[in-house]
């Protein structure tokens, strides 16, 4: 018996695919939303967690197209709405002082204004069934001062203050939020920088168990928070970053 329905964006691959997949596998009945429609293409995908997906093309930074693909997504299942990731991102680097203004409002748009935008859109679900938990994925990268990447440490900083302030704002009405702040993670994407090469002997160094995360690290992470249920607990960034953000 499903255990409900929750909504994951940016799902067909990395991280997405991963928390959408184990969801999947407890239980749950996930709409797998991205720019593709593609299924999650996670290694641990077998043929029952993809019968508990269902892929729909949605660009996260159009408000329509959020609103249509949460009604598809409900109407497929026939199962309330109960949870939203919020994972779909971009990821920026270039130097501050030629950082064009449009790519700054771009990587926002993506990361920080759709994750507002999502969660307006499942917001009036939740009410019908007085709550539900919204998880944010946001980065460790939100605490520190990286070269080269003000637009995207912004953007991931304004995730966990959103997180708060949705929280603060929600939390008598049944409505959790939490947001989870991945550091290196290791996906198809970048697996061969990490590696190899610069990267991978930073990575080795810098990261106390020296070797970076997993995606299904964080999946984990992200399926407890559901199986949990702990109507205590909102608000809270929580950092899965290997104990790197704690070095000085």
């Amino acid at each position: 018996m499903s255990k409900g329905c929750i909504i994951v964006t940016g799902a067909s691959k990395g991280i997405g695919a991963a928390i959408s997949s184990r969801l999947a596998a407890s239980g749950y009945q996930v709409g797998c939303l991205s720019r593709s429609g593609s299924m999650p293409a996670a290694e641990t995908a077998s043929a029952n967690i993809q019968a508990n997906c269902f892929a729909i093309s949605c660009d996260v930074s159009d408000e329509n197209q959020l609103q249509t693909a949460f009604a598809a997504t409900a109407e497929h299942f026939k199962q309330p709405l109960i949870g939203l990731v919020n994972n779909a991102g971009v990821h920026s680097q270039g130097k501050t002082e030629t950082l064009h203004a449009d790519e700054f409002r771009r990587v926002m748009d993506i990361n920080a204004v759709a994750v507002l935008a999502a969660s307006q859109t499942i917001y009036p679900y939740f009410m019908r069934q007085a709550g539900g938990l919204i998880v944010n994925i946001g980065s460790f990268f939100d605490k520190l001062g990286i070269k080269q990447h003000v637009a995207y440490c912004a953007a991931k900083a304004a995730v966990g203050a959103m997180t708060r302030c949705m929280a603060v704002e929600w939390a008598n009405r049944g409505i959790r939020v939490l947001n989870v702040a991945p550091g290196y993670i290791m996906t198809d994407m970048n697996r061969e920088a990490m590696q190899t090469g610069p990267l991978a002997d930073y990575l080795a160094k810098r990261i106390p168990g020296g070797k970076p995360g997993q995606a299904d690290d964080v999946a984990k992470l992200v399926e407890s928070l559901f199986l949990m249920d702990n109507a205590f607990m909102t608000g809270e960034t929580i950092y899965i970053d290997g104990a790197h953000g704690m070095l000085g």
